[in-house]
């Protein structure tokens, strides 16, 4: 049966996904990098961006990299928000088309919650961007359809994975702690107190400093 995941979403010690304020030259605001440092080190981000070619790609081996290695296995649509998308005000720049270039890493239909809807955006790899002012409940049926049995993702950003978060809607969710505090940004963790009584929290320490905590959804929910 297909799934509702969340997977290497990194957060600060206080909560933020992502800090502010969000603009074209700052994706993550004054986070930087900060929050995604772990995974780079990771063999697993080495094998994403070598070059198909590449004999020795290098990364680290061990939790984190088990951890991240598991992101796409077995998906076969995603969800994301207007900011993950792209910055503040991109709905109105009609070549815009995403951070990540024309090959973006998703490779499966990916949907845009945004209340701007334009045209389905066709890129290389197996990519299209589906644009949809919909609900969580709604937007889900939409990409359970065309994930043809395959799980659903659940790639941000933080407003929107809290949103299907409070919703119950996510069957199984991959935080990494990041041992930074940002101090501002976005939270994920408001508004949903009392997470714990409908989620099954585990947490695995790593070398790196980092805490991956994972919430499955209890059966009786």
């Amino acid at each position: 049966m297909s799934r509702t995941l969340i997977h290497n979403l990194s957060i600060s010690l206080d909560g933020f996904a992502t800090g502010e304020p969000q603009s074209a030259e700052a994706p993550f605001g004054h986070a930087g990098q900060r929050l995604h440092e772990w995974v780079f080190a990771t063999r697993f981000w080495a094998l994403q961006t070598s070059s198909d070619d590449a004999t020795d790609v290098g990364g680290s081996v061990g939790v984190d990299d088990a951890f991240a290695g598991r992101h796409g296995l077995g998906v076969g649509a995603e969800i994301m928000g207007a900011h993950k998308f792209g910055p503040p005000g991109w709905q109105d720049d009609p070549d815009w088309r995403g951070w990540w270039g024309p090959d973006p890493p998703f490779h499966t239909p990916t949907f845009v919650l945004t209340h701007h809807r334009r045209p389905p955006m066709v890129m290389e790899g197996g990519t299209t961007f589906h644009f949809l002012d919909a609900s969580p409940t709604e937007a889900l049926a939409t990409a359970r359809a065309a994930a043809g049995g395959l799980d659903v993702r659940i790639g941000g950003g933080p407003t929107v994975v809290r949103d299907f978060l409070a919703a119950r809607l996510v069957d199984h969710a991959h935080l990494v702690q990041v041992p930074v505090v940002l101090g501002r940004g976005v939270r994920l963790w408001d508004g949903l107190e009392g997470l714990e009584d409908d989620y099954t929290v585990e947490a695995v320490a790593s070398p790196s400093g980092v805490t991956h905590l994972t919430l499955t959804l209890r059966s009786d929910t």
